[in-house]
Parts: structure tokens; sequence; C-alpha cells
């Protein structure tokens, strides 16, 4: 269990470290990436993603690494065996490129970190399988290591109204690349307490169980990326700050403040102008809508052919040529599928979506539905994995693009 509180790179939801920073080290600021209509992946080797004068530039390899993380829940446990191969690819790529020669001696490594990703190893501890997997927490890593007192801290945030865990540990640095460190001390902060809580675990009765390294095998040029390798074999993919797409599908898998990160999203990206070429062909899996609907909603209020034409459930296939197909699943061995065509009205973001068949399919049998439809469908945000859209009914509507050898 020792040897759990070991876990030295932790991941991502919120941008800002909820624990303070020691006078000698301002805290990063909040940068936003600013979207780009015209290229909307990550790709370019100058990524605009600014606050006032300030700019973040990622290039291409590391460009590389976000696009094939983003979209991946659980900091790594919910990854397809595709996508644990395209990260390590990515991790190798960039690891074989070095970055900041030195970068324990480098001040960009000091500061407040964001583990967006992380290998699950069998000898990974009970904490840190509890931890790093669930979505819900907020998990940050500190890194001061040009202080009278080096140290390296992990902190797990429950939530703004319970608390926070912070396990911290003395450090010292070897080889211009790797971190040793001890864990000392542990303690919970909850918001309803007017003192901290000691974590129960007696780090100087465990001797070298409470002791590790982390090597840093990559440490980008502007600060912003990092990855580490544990003495326990564990890879770590760390940020200081994530640019909204990341946010976003963090924001859905913890369930909270999903509306705050799609307005901020929106409204950068209302900026630019609407580009001709924007297109939203592909797979599109919905992975939130700001409408719940369930199996009552489908035999109260709305039926689920109603549901599936409305694409507010399920899988939504866009070609090319402008068809569109809605899959729904309402019950196990059961699915309605909605078919018809969208066109987009010239120079906006509108979309004019016409729904005039469908299907309802159990196991090999096939039973034809009415289902006509007709409405207008605004597109406020598409890049090469995030759809943003806002229904005839207001309903907004986030949408991840599925590579074609998966579906989720």
């Amino acid at each position: 269990m020792a040897a759990g509180a070991a876990m030295l790179g932790l991941p991502l939801p919120s941008s800002r470290c909820p624990t303070s920073f020691p006078p000698s080290t301002s805290r990063p600021r909040n940068l936003f990436p600013k979207p780009h209509r015209r290229r909307p992946s990550l790709r370019p080797i100058s990524s605009s993603l600014l606050e006032g004068e300030q700019q973040l530039s990622f290039t291409e390899p590391e460009a590389v690494l976000l696009e094939a993380l983003l979209g991946i829940q659980g900091r790594g446990r919910a990854a397809s065996p595709q996508q644990l191969q395209d990260v390590e690819r990515a991790v190798q790529t960039l690891e074989s490129l070095q970055g900041v020669p030195e970068p324990t001696s480098s001040s960009l490594i000091e500061g407040c970190w964001q583990l967006i990703f992380t290998t699950r190893p069998g000898t990974a501890s009970l904490i840190q399988r509890t931890f790093v997997g669930v979505d819900f927490f907020k998990i940050f890593q500190e890194v001061y290591l040009r202080t009278d007192d080096p140290r390296v801290s992990n902190i797990v945030k429950f939530s703004d109204a319970i608390g926070e865990l912070k396990v911290e540990a003395a450090a010292t640095t070897k080889d211009g690349r790797r971190i040793l460190f001890q864990f000392d001390r542990a303690a919970f902060s909850f918001k309803f307490l007017p003192f901290k809580v000691p974590y129960p675990v007696p780090f100087r009765l465990l001797g070298d169980e409470a002791k590790g390294w982390l090597d840093t095998t990559y440490l980008s040029h502007n600060g912003n990326i990092r990855i580490s390798r544990g003495s326990k074999g564990t890879t770590f993919v760390l940020q200081k700050e994530t640019e909204p797409r990341q946010r976003l599908l963090s924001a859905i898998s913890s369930g909270t403040g999903v509306t705050e990160v799609i307005n901020e999203l929106v409204s950068l990206n209302q900026k630019e102008a609407i580009c001709e070429s924007e297109t939203i062909e592909g797979e599109w899996q919905l992975l939130w809508a700001s409408q719940v609907y369930s199996r009552m909603d489908a035999m109260k209020n709305e039926s689920w052919s109603s549901i599936a034409a409305n694409g507010l459930k399920g899988l939504q296939i866009v070609t090319a040529d402008g068809r569109l197909e809605n899959l729904v699943d309402p019950f196990p061995g059961f699915k309605i599928s909605a078919n018809g065509n969208l066109t987009r009205i010239s120079n906006s973001s509108m979309y004019i979506v016409m729904m005039n068949d469908g299907a309802l399919s159990v196991g090999t049998l096939k039973f034809p539905l009415d289902i006509k439809s007709e409405f207008h469908m605004e597109s406020l945000y598409v890049d090469s994995k995030v759809r943003i859209t806002r229904s005839n009914k207001g309903i907004l509507l986030v949408h991840l693009r599925l590579d074609r050898s998966r579906r989720i």
C-alpha cells in the first residue's frame, strides 16, 4: 500500500493546480489553445494556443502524441490495444528527439503538472490503480527541485467541495534526468475541516518501499509536455496546460463543468472565420448531450424513432455526399436506424437535416420505420476529433470522431 503512495506522475482534468506555489515560483498562466478551422488538428508545427501576448506551440511530433491521447478515458485505463500502440509510438518518437537536455537541471521542469496518460503495469499499487483510472478525481504533480528543500508531491483532488490528498516526497537528482524520491509525509485537506488529517501510512517504517525514481525521457522546449518513466516500469505523459478539447473530454468523463468548457471553446472558435472546407464527414459517437434521454423518456415524451431521427443518442455516420445515418441501441439486440441527408447552408454554420426513412433491426430481421423529420442543426465547433452542435431543440451535443478500426 505504501508503494502505492509512490504514484509519481498522475492525471488530467482541471488545468489548475489545487495548491499554492512557493513564493519563488510563479503559477503558470492559463493558456487556452485557439482552435483553427482551417487546420483543425494539432498537427501544424505551430498550433496557435494563446492568451494575451503569450503563445504556446507544439512541434509536429508533440501534436501527434496529443492527437493520439485525445479521447482516451481513464487516463489510459480504457485505451484499446490500437490506442496504446499509437501512444507508445508517439512517445518513442519524442524520446528519440530528446527535447531539453538534462531536464532535471532546467527550470522548465518546475511547477504543477497534470498526468494525462499512464500505462498500468501489473506492479502498480492499489492506490495508483484506484486513483489514476477514475476520471472524477483530478490529479496533479508538483515538482520543485531548485529550492533548499527539493520535493515532488502528488495531489489527488476529489472535488472542489470535498478537498484533496497530498503525498509529498523528498527529492534529489541524478544524471540530469533522474529524480530520486522518498515519500515522507501525506495528509488529507478537507474543505469542511479547519485542519489536515494525516494519511495513515508509516513512511519511516517502510524503508525501500517508500523510495523510487523517475526518469524524464522528454521535456518539451516550451516546458508544457513531459514524458517520464518510473522505477516500476510505468510510462507517464504530463502537461502543464491542456487545450480545450482535452479539458472538454475530461469534463465529460467526470460529469462536471461540461457546459462551461463548451462555452469557452465555442467563444474562442467564433473569433475565426467559418471555413468552407470544414467537414463533418465520418463516424461520430455521441459523448454528451445537455439533455439526457433514457428509456423512460422514450416511453413518455420522445419515441426512440424520434430520438434516432434527431441524433440525440448513439452513433452518427456522415458521408462525403451528405448522406446521414443515426444509429441507436435502445435495448440489447435491438437497433434503430434513421436515414436522411445533410445540406449545409452557404456561408454559414447551419445545416438542413432531412430524415426520410428508418428501420428497426432485431437480430437478422429488419422492419421498416416511417421516420420523417426536417430541422436545422448548427455546427458550433468541428475539428479532426471533436464536434459540437446545437440541435433544433436547443440541445448541445458533443461527438467524438471514431477511427474506422474501432467504435466506442
